[in-house]
């Protein structure tokens, strides 16, 4: 009987790892779009969530919910949810902080549901939802620390991890963030871990010592730090493996919508989503085609015809 309270009490302190729980037992991915925002195919988050949804649809034991407008309509679509990923605005119109969004987030966490945040989404304020993200996917894009530019990092060599698997060699000019505020001891470009999260560099690239001089696209900068970093390798996508079982990732592109028509691009963001959800990656990554027909539809009103 010893024995047996002994286990209960073990198996009480371990962490709840979310498991598939959708009626026919499949993997669910929400993603989360933002409401408009910015100029014609940019920022077009509903329209890049449902061509990503798209392309998710014929991967086995995985289903995939979008919802738009900044938040769910029904907090009980996460009741069987294996992953979150919020793609919006950033700063203090993140939807992560506002309401009650941030404890939401963290009891998904608790229960080991991954998380992630792409392109405007990875700001938050130091002071608000700095703290809850290093802990959900181990970094943040930071005002006047982390900066903006318009650049076209190439992305020549990947590290071994699913969110990899058949990505080739790409670039694509559009606005990359870097200088990401990290953990303590992650670096740039190093695999290392910190009580107990386990961080994996994805996309990593040089910047040149232009493109640290600016300008940026808000604040123009530069900034003296930024600046004397020259050489230094940066990340724009990173990976974590929490304590809590789940996982989390950050992706800091995605501003230009056409660039999801970039086979190379797009299929590093498919393997991360299926990743997130414990949903595995094939040798090959995900498979996709995209079409400017696919590329356009969905937009948001923004002056177009």
């Amino acid at each position: 009987m010893k024995h047996c309270a002994l286990l209960l009490s073990i198996l009480f302190l371990l962490p709840t790892v979310s498991q598939a729980a959708t009626p026919d037992g499949k993997h669910k991915l929400v993603i989360i779009a933002g409401r408009l925002s910015h100029g014609p195919r940019a920022h077009d988050f509903n329209a890049g969530s449902l061509l990503l949804q798209k392309c998710l649809a014929s991967v086995p034991n995985l289903v995939v919910e979008v919802q738009n407008m900044g938040w769910v309509k029904d907090e009980k679509i996460f009741d069987d949810a294996d992953a979150v990923v919020i793609y919006a605005d950033g700063g203090r119109g993140n939807p992560a902080i506002q309401k009650d969004h941030a404890a939401t987030l963290q009891r998904l966490a608790d229960k080991g549901v991954g998380i992630a945040f792409m392109h405007y989404g990875v700001e938050v304020p130091a002071d608000k939802g700095g703290p809850e993200f290093l802990k959900w996917i181990g970094g943040y894009y930071e005002d006047h620390y982390s900066c903006n530019p318009m650049w076209a990092p190439e992305f020549k060599s990947f590290p071994e991890h699913p969110i990899t698997r058949g990505v080739k060699p790409f670039s694509t000019k559009d606005e990359w963030y870097f200088n990401i505020r990290f953990a303590d001891s992650f670096s740039a470009d190093k695999a290392s871990e910190f009580e107990g999260m386990k961080f994996t560099p994805i996309l990593v690239a040089t910047p040149s010592d232009d493109v640290r001089k600016g300008p940026y696209v808000s604040p123009k900068g530069p900034y003296p730090h930024v600046v004397a970093a020259s050489g230094r390798k940066e990340a724009m996508m990173w990976a974590v493996e929490r304590k809590d079982g789940g996982r989390g990732f950050g992706f800091t592109g995605g501003h230009s919508h056409d660039h999801w028509g970039n086979d190379d691009e797009r299929k590093v963001v498919l393997n991360a989503l299926c990743w997130l959800a414990k949903v595995e990656v094939p040798t090959n990554g995900i498979e996709s085609k995209v079409t400017k027909e696919d590329l356009d539809q969905n937009l948001d009103p923004k002056g177009r015809k």
